[in-house]
């Protein structure tokens, strides 16, 4: 198939991109590289610096490429800057994504998977997250994330263009030959911020510590990149197959708190990490853990690899940069 990929060049994109090119799909990368990086697109890909809130650049890489799917993994994601200025992660998220939906109708292209996220739920009622929870976002982020899902929804009703919405939760870990992984300036995730305190051997700031949680730190339920790939790859096949359109949560059903993914660098690492606490981020949930059970029976998806592994393979993929 060929396959648009918006995002390529980003974290879980390149990621996916890499598990595409092996899997022998045409991709084609359309990547305006604004959080983006050259390091992670893939020299077999087809590569487009673009942005999506070019309407005639991105209906321009229909036109030259006959695309059969699209991934869209394209957004700005940082939830405390999206509380900051939310101005540019709805321009950015919303416009951009309506614009490609609007190239995906002009050309005829059926089907999408949409890098949706946890956030639209905001602050639980109960966990794990079911599919059918209500979705009320705490932050700017979030909402962009629900208004996506909804435009989707009226796509499907009205053009007849199928989608799969993953929800994330968190993602982490690298390509496992180390050659894709995350790389953001400025970084805010958890767990390449920790490896980078150790590999500069500066102090790590732990953004509250009296959440109703199990030792007062967020917790949250990671998945292995890799997995967050095959994911997609999977829902692609199945939505070609049964034409239907769904939601999924992609996470573990596992929950880890910030306190204990640092005991856990610290294993996988053999060094110790330098902490001190500090104020909670407007915007953070307490606890966001996924039920899966949705996504292992129609997808038959389900997280392989372990947080060591995850943390393992993003130590890795760290000492190259």
């Amino acid at each position: 198939m060929n396959i648009l990929v918006t995002g390529g060049a980003g974290y879980i994109g390149s990621v996916t991109v890499n598990r595409l090119v092996k899997a022998k799909h045409n991709v084609i990368i359309f990547d305006n590289l604004s959080t983006g990086n050259k390091k992670n697109i893939h020299p077999k890909a087809k590569f487009i610096k673009g942005d999506l809130l070019n309407a005639p650049q991105i209906n321009g890489a229909f036109l030259g490429n006959k695309i059969d799917a699209v991934m869209h993994f394209a957004a700005f994601s940082q939830v405390g800057e999206s509380v900051k200025k939310p101005k540019k992660y709805l321009e950015n998220n919303v416009i951009g994504a309506l614009n490609l939906l609007k190239a995906m109708q002009t050309n005829k292209t059926p089907y999408i998977i949409f890098s949706s996220s946890a956030a639209v739920f905001g602050e639980p009622k109960k966990t794990p997250i079911k599919e059918k929870a209500e979705r009320k976002p705490t932050n700017p982020y979030g909402v962009t994330k629900f208004l996506i899902e909804n435009f989707l929804e009226t796509y499907d009703k009205v053009y007849k263009i199928k989608h799969v919405s993953l929800r994330y939760f968190n993602a982490a870990g690298s390509s496992r030959d180390h050659k894709f992984g995350e790389i953001h300036k400025p970084e805010t995730h958890l767990i390449p911020l920790l490896l980078k305190s150790i590999k500069t051997r500066k102090t790590f700031t732990i953004f509250g510590t009296d959440y109703p949680t199990k030792d007062g730190t967020c917790t949250r339920d990671y998945v292995h990149v890799e997995d967050i790939a095959t994911a997609h790859i999977t829902a692609l096949t199945y939505l070609t197959k049964k034409k239907k359109s769904k939601e999924y949560n992609l996470g573990s059903s596992k929950g880890y708190s910030v306190k204990d993914v640092i005991k856990t660098c610290e294993k996988v690492t053999g060094k110790r990490i330098k902490i001190k606490e500090g104020k909670k981020r407007p915007g953070d949930p307490s606890i966001l853990i996924a039920d899966n059970k949705k996504i292992k029976k129609d997808l038959k998806w389900t997280p392989r690899l372990s947080l060591t592994q995850m943390i393992k393979d993003a130590w890795e993929f760290e000492k190259t940069l």
